[in-house]
């Protein structure tokens, strides 16, 4: 198994969810034996990486973890998944993307992940990666401050309400 150079892993304090509704516990709980395959940095993002940040984002319909392509086959490979490539939106679009079930919210796995803002696409490939337990999970997060750029980035208004919240702490 590869090891990451220890300035990729920052491990920050376990963070005390005062109430993480149990959909959303449930599936973080589960998430470390499932990425377990990867052999690069992976993260969370969006709203559930904002929980994890011990603030309330509002609504977290699923979860999105970004990880490289290598992982993705590997990952997707072990939950019967077919990738969907090539696949997005006006504003978001992935190299490769899928959506499983398997658990009480969607997870979203996408490699290449980008976005459009002010007229050009924007890879998403975070530069630091902070570790949160989670029940018996190691969950992997961007900082706080580069959580906050990603999601400005976004330019949705339930993005920056994030982002606000992010940097009121």
């Amino acid at each position: 198994m590869r090891r990451f150079p220890p300035s990729c892993d920052a491990t920050i304090p376990v963070i005390e969810m005062r109430h993480t509704p149990e959909p959303l516990a449930e599936t973080l709980s589960a998430l470390g034996p499932i990425l377990a395959p990867a052999r690069e940095p992976w993260w969370i993002i969006g709203s559930a990486a904002v929980a994890l940040h011990g603030v309330d984002p509002g609504t977290v319909a699923d979860i999105d973890i970004l990880l490289s392509p290598g992982d993705a086959a590997r990952v997707l490979a072990t939950l019967g998944l077919e990738a969907q490539r090539g696949s997005g939106s006006s504003r978001f679009c992935s190299e490769i993307f899928a959506v499983w079930h398997g658990l009480p919210l969607p997870v979203e796995f996408m490699a290449g992940f980008q976005y459009r803002s002010g007229g050009s696409w924007h890879t998403v490939r975070p530069t630091s990666r902070q570790k949160i337990m989670f029940g018996n999970s190691a969950i992997f997060v961007p900082a706080r401050d580069e959580l906050i750029a990603l999601l400005c980035g976004f330019c949705r208004p339930k993005d920056r309400m994030r982002a606000e919240r992010l940097a009121d702490i």
